[in-house]
C-alpha cells in the first residue's frame, strides 16, 4: 500500500497512513530497536545516525540525517508513552528552524487488521499551521515514503 499524507486546509495537523503486510509486533519493534531503526528512517539519499535513544515512556531522542556532501540535520523529542504494541506518544522537532520552539505532537498507533497486517496511522499536530505548511513544503512526503517503503522491505527480509 502507498503511504497516504493527510493535511486538511488551514488544520495545524496532518495524518500519515500506510498499511503494512506484516505483523503489529514486528512494526513497532521496528520503531523501538535502534538497529532497526537507522536502517529505515529517513529519505533514502541520507544517512541516518542515532545520538540518543531511549524508547520508553519519559524517554527521549536525538538524531541526524547525513547527505552525501557532509550536511548534517538535527531532530529531537521527547517520548511521552510507550505502549506496546499499540501506540507510541513524542514530540518531534527540527533543530535547523531559526527560531526554538516549533515542536510537533506525534501519536502513532499500530492498528492490528489481521493476523499478517498492520494499519500505522500518524497524526502530527503542529503549533500553527504555517509550522504544519512548512514541513510539508521541506520535501517530508518523500522522506515518509522512502521511509516505509525501507521499512517494509526490511521487516519482510526479517520474517
Amino acid at each position: 500500500m502507498k503511504t497516504q499524507i493527510i493535511a486538511e486546509e488551514g488544520k495545524q495537523e496532518l495524518f500519515i497512513i500506510r498499511e503494512f503486510d506484516i505483523q503489529r509486533e514486528l512494526v513497532f519493534k521496528a520503531f523501538a530497536e535502534p538497529e532497526l531503526l537507522v536502517q529505515w528512517m529517513g529519505p533514502d539519499d541520507l544517512e541516518m545516525k542515532l545520538e540518543k535513544y531511549d524508547h520508553k515512556s519519559h524517554g527521549s531522542y536525538r538524531y541526524t540525517h547525513s547527505d552525501k556532501n557532509g550536511n548534517t540535520y538535527g531532530f529531537n523529542g521527547v517520548i511521552h508513552e510507550v505502549a506496546f504494541p499499540e501506540r507510541i506518544i513524542r514530540t518531534f522537532e527540527f533543530e535547523g528552524m531559526a527560531t526554538k520552539g516549533h515542536v510537533a505532537l506525534e501519536f502513532i498507533t499500530l492498528d492490528h487488521l489481521n493476523e499478517n497486517k498492520t494499519k500505522l496511522v500518524a497524526q502530527t499536530v503542529f503549533r500553527s499551521v504555517a509550522d504544519r505548511d512548512g514541513m510539508l513544503k521541506s520535501g517530508m512526503e518523500k522522506g515518509v515514503a522512502d521511509s516505509y517503503n525501507k521499512l517494509e522491505n526490511l521487516l519482510k527480509k526479517k520474517l
